[in-house]
């Protein structure tokens, strides 16, 4: 059998949990044709990867990536692709930019530049086809999107808080039909972001309705704003609700412990497996961090957001309409703005202010927190994004990493970054998530290599239903990683976040070779997928 890539002598952990074995794997164009002891050929145009002391297996599968802009304007995507990701699922929260009209493709790059950054701004957005030819063929890693529930509710209602009911529902309902069967592979919403926390239970239980119809799970940020639309108030109850009510599949974004429940993992767990066991079909995700990342819209109240960035900025630029704002932050059971930390000052704001904590720069002007982070946003035209400071208590930080790696160990769980690689300082896991979770964090808490892997490829791979993907068989993609397992490690930190792992020296994207000797090649044969 001819062979274009043969990889020798590798152990191969081939996604499914099964133990290791050592196997040769022979490629030919994009695929895998033969997984065992392959003899040596005399043909000088094969291409041999000498895997001896490394582990191969299936490439990692992203669940939640917020790289939609970073890929179109850099397809070669090192942050993602040297940490072994060979498929990045755009699109969670509900926070993307397509299905669009041009108008409202401007508009809402605009809304999200500070956590997206600004994606180039003539692009054909306006449906998940015509969004996926702009990632085909011009990317290192694959790209699956999500259905967004913001670009799906912009286009039926704008950004205007006005229920989606009559034509307005049909409308929207018909733009998700249209995206699953372009290729969308879930439904997704954030209910902390906006246009999605606009909606009710029924809104989301009606658009569900359509996702069952293509057998599509929803990808939900639990709410805590406009609680009082939600069944249940909102979070876990209302999102169990709905795919109880319409008899979906049901994933949860980040769900985990944070320094405020670490250690109470059955706690946490509780009205999950209750929900489970009365047949509510249910997945969860995780990354190996004690923080998270976001942007600062999330801090604010519906209004705010009424009418997009122009309006927005009429309000922070007016000091009674900026005291108004600042005084009805409590409206909202998001988090509090102290504690974080500045990710990305785009132009027009001081570029060194990235990395300095809000208390700080607050301090530095002689401002409260609220009315700096005013300022910040009104400076970048909204631009701006930050992250939560790390714990400065250890012993709870290595709680939560126990935690987080307690629920890997469950068979319904798999790895979403939540990568936002926007900024000079931005969150480390958009550099670091994967090789974290299979290397420090695994070895110290001592899991079974062939478990987590399992988790990172034919988890996410079954889930989002990426056929050919996520396991080392013949005929499937040849997607593949090869890492050294006892040295695979993360090496990006708070304070220096754009720093490569080591330990991943092989990469291959459809059977094309992606990194080299733990540089990148250049080769961008990534595709929108499924």
């Amino acid at each position: 059998m001819a062979f274009d890539v043969v990889i020798r002598g590798g152990t191969v952990v081939d996604g499914t949990g099964a133990p290791p074995v050592r196997a040769d794997i022979g490629i030919k164009g994009e695929r895998i044709t033969a997984v065992g002891d392959i003899p040596q050929s005399a043909d000088a145009s094969v291409k041999t990867v000498n895997a001896a002391g490394l582990h191969v297996s299936p490439g990692f599968i992203d669940v939640h990536s917020h790289a939609d802009a970073a890929l179109l304007n850099d397809g070669q995507h090192v942050s993602g692709i040297r940490q072994g990701v060979t498929t990045e699922i755009i699109s969670p929260d509900g926070l993307t930019l397509a299905p669009l009209s041009a108008e409202n493709y401007r508009m809402y790059r605009w809304y999200l530049s500070g956590i997206l950054g600004f994606a180039p701004e003539n692009l054909d957005m306006s449906s998940i086809e015509a969004s996926r030819k702009n990632y085909h063929h011009k990317t290192s890693c694959n790209v699956a999107t999500f259905a967004g529930h913001g670009p799906i509710r912009l286009e039926a209602a704008g950004m205007n808080d006005v229920p989606l009911t009559g034509d307005r529902l049909t409308a929207a309902k018909n733009l998700l039909r249209e995206s699953f069967e372009q290729g969308a592979v879930g439904f997704a919403t954030g209910l902390s972001y906006y246009p999605n926390s606009w909606s009710d239970t029924e809104e989301l239980c009606a658009l569900m309705e359509v996702a069952r119809e293509f057998d599509r799970p929803m990808s939900i940020h639990l709410r805590n704003h406009n609680g009082d639309r939600a069944f249940g108030g909102g979070g876990v109850p209302e999102a169990i609700e709905i795919a109880r009510r319409t008899g979906t599949e049901l994933h949860f974004e980040h769900y985990r412990t944070s320094t405020r429940n670490a250690g109470l993992v059955e706690r946490l767990m509780e009205p999950i497996d209750r929900a489970k066991s009365e047949g509510v079909d249910i997945t969860l995700e995780t990354y190996p961090y004690p923080v998270g990342s976001s942007f600062p819209q999330a801090f604010f109240p519906g209004y705010f957001h009424e009418g997009g960035p122009e309006q927005m900025l009429d309000t922070l630029n007016d000091s009674k309409k900026r005291t108004e704002l600042i005084s009805r932050m409590s409206e909202i059971s998001y988090t509090t703005p102290e504690g974080n930390v500045w990710t990305h000052i785009g132009e027009g704001g001081d570029k060194d202010f990235e990395g300095w904590l809000f208390e700080d720069v607050a301090g530095e002007w002689g401002v409260s927190v609220e009315e700096m982070m005013c300022r910040m946003m009104a400076e970048t035209s909204l631009a701006c994004g930050m992250r939560v400071a790390p714990p400065g208590n250890i012993s709870q930080w290595r709680q939560v990493e126990e935690d987080i790696m307690q629920l890997m160990a469950r068979p319904d769980y798999m790895v979403g970054s939540d990568s936002i690689p926007v900024g000079g300082m931005p969150h480390p896991r958009a550099y670091g998530c994967f090789a974290r979770m299979v290397g420090r964090l695994r070895r110290r808490h001592g899991y079974p290599l062939e478990q987590v892997v399992q988790r990172m490829t034919e988890n996410p791979a079954k889930r989002f239903n990426l056929t050919g993907r996520g396991v080392i068989t013949e005929g499937n993609f040849a997607d593949l990683v090869i890492f050294d397992e006892r040295n695979i490690n993360d090496r990006s930190t708070f304070e220096d976040p754009a720093v490569h792992p080591e330990g991943v020296p092989y990469v291959l994207v459809n059977g094309k070779i992606a990194v080299e000797n733990d540089a990148v090649t250049g080769i961008l044969a990534g595709k929108a997928i499924p």
